[in-house]
């Protein structure tokens, strides 16, 4: 079953508990966005642009820098038409994802836990592109001036988790020979 089979045929929970459940996943969402935007307002009102701060010499420090691209900084330079491009395919991901999050069955908690991480990034960084038309970025990790990781932010590592998260199960979790999903239960 391919996964855009799995999001648009799984049957609506019910019960109080699957409202229950898929409350507490959007709540656990919610926070990882308020997160997020909580500490780029930070990051704007009291980081200069593109100056490093040292928070952990000489692997981690507080850099602000706006990416108009996606991750990495990918296509950050293609003139200007990728922003709506960006929002496109976040908006999509903010529509659809609670969709499949409210599908999802009690056994399924990885899947869960990865879609809703996904979802909470995909909205972080959807609330910057339409405010800024660009993604605040502020976490910048690196060995001393020697090597330097893209500089990030909360948002992006909730996707990056999220995704980890949604290969493990598909790895391990999900077994589409059997019918089953995530600790061998019926899906």
């Amino acid at each position: 079953m391919s996964i855009f089979e799995r999001i648009f045929s799984a049957g609506s929970p019910h019960s109080p508990a699957d409202r229950r459940r898929f409350a507490t996943l959007i709540a656990f969402a919610v926070i990882v966005v308020g997160l997020d935007q909580y500490t780029k307002a930070i990051a704007l009102a009291h980081l200069q642009y593109q100056q490093q701060v040292p928070v952990l010499e000489p692997w981690l420090s507080w850099t602000l820098v706006y990416n108009y691209g996606a991750a990495f900084s990918f296509l950050s330079k293609a003139g200007g038409a990728q922003h709506w491009f960006f929002v496109a395919i976040a908006s999509a991901a903010v529509l659809l994802l609670p969709v499949w999050l409210r599908k999802l069955r009690a056994h399924q908690r990885l899947l869960a836990i990865a879609l809703a991480l996904v979802w909470s990034g995909a909205l972080g960084n959807l609330i910057d592109r339409l405010r800024f038309r660009y993604v605040v970025d502020f976490i910048h990790v690196h060995w001393k001036d020697i090597w330097h990781y893209p500089v990030f932010n909360i948002a992006d590592s909730a996707i990056t988790v999220g995704a980890v998260l949604l290969i493990i199960n598909e790895l391990f979790y999900a077994n589409k020979k059997t019918g089953t999903d995530e600790l061998g239960k019926p899906s």
